[in-house]
Parts: structure tokens; sequence; C-alpha cells
């Protein structure tokens, strides 16, 4: 397990923010040098908790507006078939194995809701889903993000040997 502190933190809000912002920016905005900037990123994508750099996509502005979760039951021995056709088709954009009564969630962006349900019908159609539930998405007030976790398992140590945390 990589331990992180304060410094990588405040390193990688930043870079979630924007992950373009290069090096001497970061260091002019943590207050560091830029080798020691350089040093943590390094670092931390060695590690793997940086596994790359990706634009984000409004799909709204795509036109596909109509976005949902579809929760799946299915027989466990068509458990790795069912992944296999989900992953073939364009509209899915995430699938989770999941625990509960339904094994997987999948996440899909359509233009309209007749597409929605075609979709849905297409999936509840394979081989081995004994039921779904499907859940329109409304508004997503909290995206994805990943820095406050790390934030609240952070050390509260380490911000450069020589040089305080900036101020405000």
């Amino acid at each position: 397990m990589l331990n992180i502190d304060q410094l990588d933190v405040e390193l990688l809000r930043l870079l979630e923010r924007d992950a373009r912002t290069g090096v001497v920016e970061l260091s002019t905005t943590l207050g560091i040098s830029r080798n020691t900037v350089q040093a943590r990123i390094r670092r931390l994508e060695e590690s793997g908790l940086i596994s790359g750099y990706r634009p984000e996509f409004d799909l709204t502005k795509a036109g596909l507006v109509v976005q949902a979760f579809i929760a799946l039951e299915t027989e466990q021995d068509s458990l790795k078939k069912i992944i296999e056709q989900l992953v073939a088709i364009p509209q899915v954009l995430e699938v989770h194995v999941i625990t509960g009564r339904e094994d997987l969630l999948v996440r899909v962006a359509t233009a309209t809701q007749p597409d929605l349900q075609m979709l849905v019908e297409r999936i509840v159609g394979f081989a081995g889903v004994v039921h779904s539930n499907t859940a329109l998405t409304l508004t997503t007030p909290v995206p994805h993000r990943a820095v406050p976790p790390l934030a609240d398992m952070a050390k509260d140590t380490g911000w450069g040997r020589s040089t305080a945390a900036p101020r405000g």
C-alpha cells in the first residue's frame, strides 16, 4: 500500500481539477520545487495510484441525454459471457460486479428513452439474465472523485523538507 501525505493530496487535487496542469504551474501553486513535483508525480505513477490522464466527457453535449443504471441478477455460470456481451455494446459506459441481489451494475447512456428501452430489452434478453432493475439518472450532484477519500487517509505530514504549506 502506498503511503500518501498532505502534499501528495494537494498535488492530486490539482491534477484531478486539471490533469493538463504543467509541472512549473504545479510547483508554483504548491510552493515547492519543480523537481519535487516531478519526483512526486513519478512516484504516484509508478505505484499505480495515478493510472493515466484522460479527458472528461459531457455525453449530454453529444446528445446522449438519457443515462441509467441497470442492475442485473444473473445465473452465476453466465456472468463472464454476459460481461463479454455488455462490453460489445457501445452505449454501455461501465460494468461493475456487485454484491446483493443483483450481480452486475451497468451504467448506460442513450439519446432517448425509447433507445434506452430497446437497450434494456436487448440486455435482459441475454441468456443467463434472471432479473433486471433500471434506474434513470436525474442529476449527478457528486461526480466521480478520488481525492476526498485519499485526503481522509493521508498522513498529516509531508510538505517538502524546507517549505511550509501555502496559506490561503
